[in-house]
């Protein structure tokens, strides 16, 4: 018997039912996983929401860590008992136990404990890829980290100043302000108080940052333009507020000759070998003390619904897990 979310209708956090079903064993190339910790991310309103459509009635989560529990056909490399993590793509990781593909799922270290998997594993992957693969960002660029304090932000700001970056990050709180510094950003903005983008440019002496990154969407979007300097990347790779719509490609010429991308991780994490080396460099980053990780809330599984709530408006910092 298992205990899986699920959502027969796209809208708010009420959407969230949880049903109880027997779970067959696991087909061929498939593991069944035991939930211990799920991790929660923005990815999971966009489901909930419609923003990214899904095939109704759907599961919802793609960020978890467990144990193994039963092996189907043809699996290689991994036993039962054996801890593991998975950041999707597929969905369903607010669950107490599931079939999933064995080509999705990762071997957590030893001295990773699940907490710290499922807070980590798709936003220190995605950060990964952000800094490194994306932007490539080098020693001395002034770069510009918005929702400073969130779970990919705080990882942001730690991974671009191990790169030798100048770190600008943006925050709603004084709270989140200490959170950033603490961090290791180097100026932080409380956007509720004083405009971005002209503090950007002041801090920067006029030029701008050489690398935006936006996890928020539209309610940014002007202030991600006018904060980055002449031929600087915008790098959107998320929609907490409303995706970027409307827009004239024309700006970026306006603004400076800007390039502009929208990745996802999933581009980045296609092949075996590129899986593999990303996810061994985000152990590598969290066992050396490079990257914190901060959990800043915990909620029960079936809490999922005001995780959700709280993630929404803006009340969590760092990562949050569902436990079970």
């Amino acid at each position: 018997m298992t205990l899986t979310a699920r959502i027969s209708a796209h809208g708010g956090p009420d959407v969230i039912e949880w049903v109880e079903a027997d779970l067959a064993p696991p087909g061929a190339g498939e593991v069944r996983m035991r939930s211990t910790a799920v991790g929660l991310n923005f990815i999971d309103t966009y489901h909930r929401r419609g923003i990214y459509p899904v095939a109704l009635p759907s599961g919802l989560g793609i960020e978890g860590a467990g144990v193994i529990e039963a092996v189907g056909d043809g699996v290689s490399g991994f036993a039962v008992g054996q801890r593991i993590c998975t950041f999707g793509p597929s969905l369903g990781a607010y669950c107490t136990a599931r079939n999933i593909a064995a080509s999705t799922m990762f071997a957590t270290p030893d001295d990773i404990s699940d907490e710290i998997a499922a807070a980590a594993l798709l936003k220190a992957c995605t950060t990964e890829f952000l800094v490194e693969r994306c932007a490539k960002v080098q020693a001395g660029w002034p770069v510009l980290v918005h929702a400073a304090a969130g779970g990919v932000g705080l990882l942001l700001v730690q991974w671009l100043k191990s790169v030798g970056a100048t770190v600008i990050g943006t925050v709603s709180t004084p709270a989140k302000a200490e959170a950033a510094r603490t961090a290791g950003a180097d100026h932080v903005i409380l956007y509720t108080q004083e405009p971005v983008a002209p503090r950007v440019r002041e801090l920067t002496g006029g030029r701008g940052v050489r690398v935006t990154f936006d996890g928020i969407g539209m309610a940014t979007w002007e202030a991600s333009l006018d904060s980055t300097g002449r031929r600087g990347l915008l790098v959107n790779y998320g929609n907490a507020d409303a995706p970027v719509s409307g827009v004239n490609l024309g700006i970026l010429a306006q603004k400076g000759s800007l390039y502009n991308t929208r990745p996802t991780l999933f581009d980045y994490y296609t092949e075996a070998d590129e899986r593999a080396a990303g996810v061994a460099r985000v152990w590598d980053m969290i066992r050396s003390g490079t990257v914190s990780v901060t959990i800043g809330q915990r909620y029960a599984l079936t809490d999922a619904a005001q995780a959700h709530r709280d993630l929404e408006g803006r009340k969590t910092t760092g990562s949050t897990v569902l436990l079970v």
